[in-house]
């Protein structure tokens, strides 16, 4: 603010005003008007002093007294961190107290025991009896009911062959109730000179033949179910076996009861017997109805045209290979699909080229040897073939016995019509 002039005299209304009331009113005008950066007072301007009035220093007061801001979990101060940590071990120990007072109350608290075998009830069982689950509660008759390991107990309960799953659970005071779900059998299986029952998995039961009559059982026998063998092996088998129930029975004309007895040693190729033909037909894995129907429509005229017919391979889209009592010194016959005559053997690979075999099976017995060799061209050097798995080698050696058994066959065709034309 610019120093008014000696030559100017006061004004009136200064005359009445102190001098402190003069200066705290420069001061409201510019208060900071003097200040430069460096903080010092430039020259001609009011020196400034503190106004004890002044409100800007109280939040710089009230700061120093303040409590420190943050959640309580994380105190500044080293006092704060010791009675944060003194609590925390307070707390926890006084809950693994509590806990270890519940559990030696309960441990002690008869009101809590299985007393005997009459503290375990079952429901679901028809099949197993209550003598069969009571040896695996026998360790616990006496024990207090919260320390009886629940899932342990399920698992040993699901070792019993006929109980598919089970539930356990406690039934306060002091009883356990057990439920299980038992299997259904599907078929029976035959395993050497006994005959038991086997459910959709391949897990073979066991039943007394007056349980059997009393059920009114009536499968086909199954073989090659071996319980030796894996569960995934057994219940793939099984899977063929009820894929070809369904299909025959997909009619309703209720065909599965004609059959006597199916062979799944090979999954990939059922071996089904008929009740009234001893002639062991090759379904494979697939068509089952189809191949069904074609052996119904020529059975007759190939049992008249070979007596000693002893099986069918069905499991070619347009012929069938008729195999002969090997006591009859004849080869076998192909014969055609559509009408059930023979192929003629003057027709040779063109008669026989043409039948294309199911999917996933071999190819057809007349295959010719280029035809063999094409499958097997050299792959390109920028071109490498996936690694095969175990099962894909072994499917591949059983397909090249196969396919090496029926170009014997068709060579002996040849062979004997070569014979006859001769004659």
């Amino acid at each position: 603010m610019a120093q008014r002039s000696p030559k100017i005299g006061n004004l009136s209304w200064e005359d009445q005003t102190s001098e402190e009331s003069r200066f705290r009113r420069v001061q409201e005008v510019s208060p900071r008007a003097g200040r430069n950066p460096s903080g010092r007072n430039l020259p001609g301007m009011p020196v400034e002093m503190a106004d004890p009035d002044d409100d800007e220093e109280l939040p710089r007061r009230k700061r120093q007294f303040e409590k420190p801001s943050g959640p309580w979990y994380k105190p500044v101060s080293k006092l704060g961190r010791v009675l944060l940590a003194s609590g925390a071990v307070l707390v926890v120990g006084a809950l693994v107290t509590g806990v270890i007072m519940i559990k030696n109350a309960l441990e002690r608290d008869g009101r809590f025991r299985i007393a005997g075998t009459e503290n375990i009830q079952a429901a679901g069982m028809s099949q197993v009896s209550r003598a069969d689950i009571l040896p695996i509660f026998g360790a616990d008759i006496g024990k207090n009911i919260f320390f009886i390991h629940l899932s342990e107990r399920r698992k040993e309960l699901e070792q019993i062959p006929w109980i598919k799953s089970a539930t356990v659970m406690r039934i306060l005071p002091d009883r356990i109730r057990v439920s299980v779900v038992e299997r259904t059998p599907i078929a029976f299986v035959r395993e050497g000179q006994q005959v038991e029952l086997v459910d959709a998995d391949g897990v073979l039961l066991t039943m007394s033949p007056e349980g059997m009559t009393q059920h009114h059982y009536s499968f086909p026998v199954v073989t090659g179910i071996d319980p030796r063998d894996a569960a995934a092996a057994r219940k793939t088998r099984m899977a063929v076996y009820q894929r070809l129930i369904a299909d025959l029975d997909s009619t309703g004309q209720n065909i599965s009861r004609q059959i006597s007895e199916i062979d799944l040693t090979d999954p990939e190729d059922a071996r089904v017997t008929m009740q009234d033909d001893p002639t062991l037909l090759h379904f494979g894995d697939e068509q089952f109805l189809e191949r069904y129907q074609r052996y119904k429509a020529h059975i007759a005229e190939w049992r008249r045209e070979y007596p000693d017919l002893t099986a069918l391979d069905l499991r070619y889209d347009s012929q069938v290979v008729l195999k002969r009592s090997p006591g009859a010194g004849a080869s076998p016959t192909t014969v055609s699909a559509a009408d059930g005559k023979p192929v003629a053997a003057s027709q040779g690979t063109t008669a026989t080229a043409s039948a294309k075999p199911s999917a996933r099976h071999v190819e057809a017995p007349a295959q010719t040897q280029a035809a063999a060799k094409s499958e097997h061209k050299v792959q390109p050097h920028h071109a490498k073939p996936a690694p095969k798995t175990a099962a894909q080698r072994e499917k591949e050696k059983r397909q090249a016995a196969h396919k090496a058994a029926l170009l014997h066959h068709q060579h002996a065709m040849n062979a004997t019509a070569v014979t006859r034309q001769g004659q």
